[in-house]
C-alpha cells in the first residue's frame, strides 16, 4: 500500500473532523479510510487518533504528524505543480482568507474574476476579519489590509490603501466644518468595532507626529459597510476604507473631511507562506490580482 495514500486518509480525516465526514468529502467509504489510518498507525508503531464511536481527537503524536505530514504533503503537491506549469493550465484548489470588508466591496469581484478565468480552479474563500495562521489552518493565500510587518510571511503589495473620514453634507451643514481632528470629541463619531483602535481615533500631524482623538457616539458596528450607511443617514462621522468610500462618493451622500491628517503606510496584500515550492495556482492567483488592481487604479 502506498504510504502517501495513507497520510492522505488521515490528513483527510483530521481535516473533516471524523471518518463519516471525510468519507462523504473524498468519496472513499468510511471503513477503507478507518483501514489506510490502522495501517500507518501499525507502519508507525503509534497510535494517531482516539476514536470511539462518540469522540474523535487526536494523540500528542497525532498532533506532531498532521502538522509535518500535511507540510510534506503540500510541498509533494507544489513540485508537482511547478512541473506542470510549463502547460500553463492553473488547476486545484485555493483556499483564500479575506476581510469581510473587501470580499463585500466592489473590489471583491476580483477574486471572482479570477474564477471565471481559471475554470479548473477550486477557489474556497473564507471571509474573516481575523489575521489567520495560514501554516497551520491550511490557507494558501490571505488578503490582508494592513501595515506591513516583518514575518516568515511572504507579502506581495496589491494596491495602496487609506482610510478618510467622511459625513454627510446634512451632517456637515449641522455641526460646521471640521478642520481638525480635536473637533471629533465634541460631535458623534460611527465606531467600527472591526477597528484596531475602537473608538480612539488615530491621525498623523503633517510634521508626522501621532495625534489620538477619542470619539463617541450612539452607534457601534462592526462592517465598514453599515458605517457607510450610518453616515449617509447623518449618524456621525465615519472612518471608512477608501473603496468603499469611492463607491458612494459619486452619489454625493459623503463628504469627505481631514485630508492629510490620515496616515499613508497602509497597504492591500496578498500574503502567503514562505515555501520551497511556490505553486504555480498561487502565482498565478496573485499575477492575476496585482493586474487587476493596476487595471483597476
Amino acid at each position: 500500500m502506498d504510504t502517501l495514500t495513507r497520510i492522505r486518509a488521515f490528513i483527510d480525516v483530521v481535516e473533516a473532523e471524523g471518518f463519516s465526514a471525510a468519507a462523504r468529502k473524498v468519496g472513499r467509504s468510511k471503513a477503507l479510510l478507518s483501514k489506510y489510518v490502522r495501517e500507518l498507525e501499525d507502519d508507525l508503531g503509534a497510535l494517531l487518533l482516539n476514536r470511539t464511536t462518540r469522540q474523535f481527537s487526536l494523540t500528542e503524536a497525532g498532533h506532531i504528524y498532521f502538522r509535518t505530514a500535511s507540510d510534506i504533503l503540500r510541498e509533494i503537491d507544489n513540485l508537482a505543480d511547478l512541473v506542470r506549469e510549463g502547460s500553463k493550465d492553473v488547476r486545484g484548489r485555493i483556499k483564500v482568507s479575506a476581510p469581510r470588508t473587501f470580499a463585500d466591496a466592489a473590489v471583491g469581484q476580483s477574486l471572482i474574476d479570477f474564477a471565471v478565468a481559471h475554470p479548473d480552479v477550486t477557489l474556497e474563500i473564507i471571509s474573516d476579519d481575523r489575521f489567520v495562521d495560514l501554516v497551520e489552518e491550511g490557507y494558501d493565500v490571505a488578503i490582508r489590509i494592513t501595515r506591513l510587518e516583518d514575518s516568515g510571511l511572504i507579502a506581495r503589495k496589491l494596491a495602496p490603501f487609506s482610510l478618510i473620514p467622511c459625513a454627510s453634507p446634512e451632517f456637515l451643514e449641522k455641526h460646521g466644518p471640521i478642520t481638525h481632528p480635536s473637533q471629533l470629541a465634541g460631535i458623534p463619531g460611527i465606531i467600527d468595532t472591526n477597528g484596531r483602535f475602537l473608538n480612539n481615533w488615530r491621525f498623523e500631524n503633517s510634521d508626522g507626529s501621532a495625534l489620538s482623538v477619542s470619539v463617541n457616539g450612539r452607534l457601534e458596528v462592526n462592517s465598514p459597510l453599515a458605517a457607510m450607511r450610518a453616515a449617509e443617514a447623518g449618524l456621525g462621522v465615519a472612518v471608512l476604507p477608501d473603496f468603499v468610500f469611492r463607491e458612494r462618493e459619486a452619489k454625493g451622500k459623503l463628504t469627505p473631511i481631514l485630508d492629510g491628517y490620515m496616515s499613508n503606510d497602509r497597504g492591500i496584500y496578498a500574503i502567503y507562506p514562505h515555501r520551497r515550492y511556490l505553486p504555480a495556482k498561487v502565482r498565478a492567483f496573485v499575477d492575476f490580482l496585482t493586474q487587476w488592481f493596476k487595471n483597476a487604479a
